[in-house]
C-alpha cells in the first residue's frame, strides 16, 4: 500500500501529543512531501522499504532537535516511533485524511 496523501498525525511526546499534517508523495524508494505543525511548515523526505518510511526532521523551536521517524504503513493507519534527540523516544500514530 502505497503511503502517498494526506496524514493526520500525532507523535505522543514528554511535553505531551504532538499534533501535525503530513502530505506525502511515494516515488519508487523515496518519498517526499511536507509536514504542517503549529510551529510551521517543513519540507520532508526519506526512504522507503515495503511498508516502512524513515526519515529525519531538524527542529530550531523552542530548541534546536532531530526527530528520527520510523514508520510502517498499513492501508490507511500509519504507527512506529520517533526518536526525540536526547528526550527518549516517542509513538506516531496517524490516519490518512486524502
Amino acid at each position: 500500500m502505497s503511503a502517498t496523501g494526506k496524514w493526520k498525525v500525532t507523535v505522543e511526546t514528554p511535553m505531551g501529543p504532538q499534533d501535525s499534517e503530513l502530505t506525502l508523495l511515494v516515488d519508487g524508494s523515496t518519498f517526499s512531501g511536507t509536514g504542517v505543525a503549529k510551529d510551521g511548515s517543513r519540507d520532508i523526505s526519506g526512504s522507503v522499504a515495503g511498508d516502512r518510511l524513515t526519515w529525519t526532521s531538524e527542529r530550531t523551536q523552542p530548541m534546536p532537535i532531530k526527530l528520527e521517524f520510523d514508520v510502517t504503513v498499513s492501508g490507511d493507519t500509519m504507527s512506529g516511533t520517533v526518536v526525540l534527540g536526547s528526550f527518549g523516544t516517542g509513538s506516531l500514530k496517524g490516519t490518512r485524511i486524502g
